[in-house]
């Protein structure tokens, strides 16, 4: 298993009613249902909204994700870099509480 995959999972397994599941083929953590993380081209994707959101785009090397690489990134979405994984729970909290209340 590779890091990112490796902290990835231990970041979404530490969270309360974190579920595994799979969004467009990809590993990711759902919360009632609802994506919340993912891991993609080895670097962690959060749903995010507010404050968190700019600060996760400000991060050097973040993105919003596009998954199809056709120039359609979804808005709520930031691709974080492994290089930033000092970030990544902080991230992941931020994005579960979201979508856990919203």
């Amino acid at each position: 298993m590779a890091k990112e995959e490796s902290l990835y999972t231990n970041i979404g397994q530490g969270l309360d009613d974190a579920e595994e599941s799979q969004m467009f083929g990809k590993p990711c953590f759902k919360i009632n249902g609802k994506a919340f993380i993912c891991l993609f081209q080895n670097e962690m994707v959060f749903k995010l909204k507010g404050n968190a959101h700019i600060l996760a785009l400000s991060l050097k090397g973040a993105q919003l994700f596009d998954p199809s690489g056709k120039g359609r990134p979804m808005k709520e979405w930031v691709q974080v870099p492994y290089a930033h994984k000092a970030k990544w729970e902080a991230l992941a909290k931020e994005a579960w509480e979201y979508v856990k209340t919203g």
